[in-house]
């Protein structure tokens, strides 16, 4: 055996010893490598003559192929055993039960928004809805608010930019003279125009983050106007959904005068729990008040024939209270271990 012989001999022995890619490279390199046996054996051909140097290149060559077939055989080998290690190890018991999906549920303020609408529903009412990126005009002047309002600043209210009259609806309210207008294109010409009764469930944005305000929030507001619609009416629906939506005829309800531009007069509505940790406290739910006149001619109606009452309450208020949680971020965090509890 020649030397040649012996070093392809010697190389395929090394490669087969080769436990892994990165033995193998080593083993590469001292053959083939710049410093490698076969690198040293072309270096000698410049001392043959030109006879002499071309059988020996061909011997060099041939060498030189059969260590290459050799590495490139056990390289091969080395990938189809990780191959197999990493079949094995992530192998399928198809005998086993399957795992299932996990099981989702209604997210607590969709749970809210539910009830409430059932609730509603019962009683006659109807849902609207309506576009979350609003112009300025139905947002708050149709609702009768002043040019100089503190809402309409920037510090409150997010408006698109670019644009000076469109921005992202700070309430629901919007709703309630599209919802008119639409019903006085209906009905106007009738000489009884049938009742307007809705709630308005949505998202609405404003400013504000913090354990008790977010940027996104939900907001329902509710419409009734027809003929001689009353503060009485209004009392009545509200309490009674009240104590629906809690639960218990214990739950003692108050209305505090205050003011909005687009009601008149106008009441806070406040609750009071007669058992529990809440006992005996008060807390604001809800603002209503009777449909102010310009709100009506905004919507089309003649307030000198029709009178409304409106609402507004915030389900993720309801929500905390009815499930007993103490931050408003919890909602919009999207923590599965918070959400799975309501499941």
């Amino acid at each position: 055996m020649n030397e040649l012989d012996t070093l392809v001999t010697q190389a395929r022995t090394d490669f087969e010893n080769a436990a892994d890619a990165t033995q193998l490279d080593v083993a590469k390199s001292r053959y083939l490598g710049k410093g490698g046996a076969i690198t040293q054996q072309m270096k000698t051909l410049g001392q043959l003559g030109p006879d002499e140097r071309r059988a020996a290149g061909a011997r060099i060559n041939a060498a030189k192929d059969q260590i290459e077939t050799a590495l490139e055989a056990r390289r091969e080998a080395i990938r189809d055993a990780a191959l197999a290690i990493q079949l094995s190890a992530e192998a399928l018991d198809v005998t086993l039960p399957g795992r299932g999906m996990g099981k989702g549920g209604l997210h607590p303020v969709s749970r809210t928004l539910e009830r409430i609408e059932a609730l509603f529903r019962s009683i006659g009412f109807e849902v609207a809805d309506g576009p979350e990126i609003e112009t300025d005009f139905l947002n708050f002047t149709a609702l009768n608010t002043p040019e100089n309002h503190p809402a309409r600043s920037m510090h409150d209210t997010f408006y698109l930019e670019g644009v000076d009259d469109v921005l992202l609806r700070t309430h629901t309210s919007p709703v309630q003279v599209r919802t008119m207008r639409e019903h006085v294109a209906q009905y106007g010409d009738r000489e009884h125009m049938p009742e307007i009764r809705v709630i308005i469930p949505g998202r609405v944005y404003r400013v504000d983050s913090d354990a008790t305000h977010s940027p996104m929030f939900h907001q329902v507001e509710g419409l009734w106007v027809g003929e001689d619609i009353s503060f009485a009416d209004l009392k009545g629906v509200i309490a009674d959904f009240l104590r629906k939506f809690f639960e218990t005829d214990d739950l003692q309800v108050r209305f505090r005068p205050s003011f909005f531009p687009f009601t008149e007069p106008s009441a806070e509505i406040d609750v009071a729990f007669m058992h529990g940790e809440m006992k005996g406290r008060w807390l604001e739910i809800a603002g209503c008040g009777m449909v102010h006149p310009n709100v009506l001619r905004h919507g089309g109606i003649d307030p000198e024939r029709y009178t409304g009452f409106a609402f507004g309450m915030g389900p993720d208020r309801l929500t905390m209270l009815r499930y007993g949680i103490n931050d408003l971020r919890l909602f919009f965090e999207g923590d599965l271990r918070f959400l799975g509890q309501f499941r």
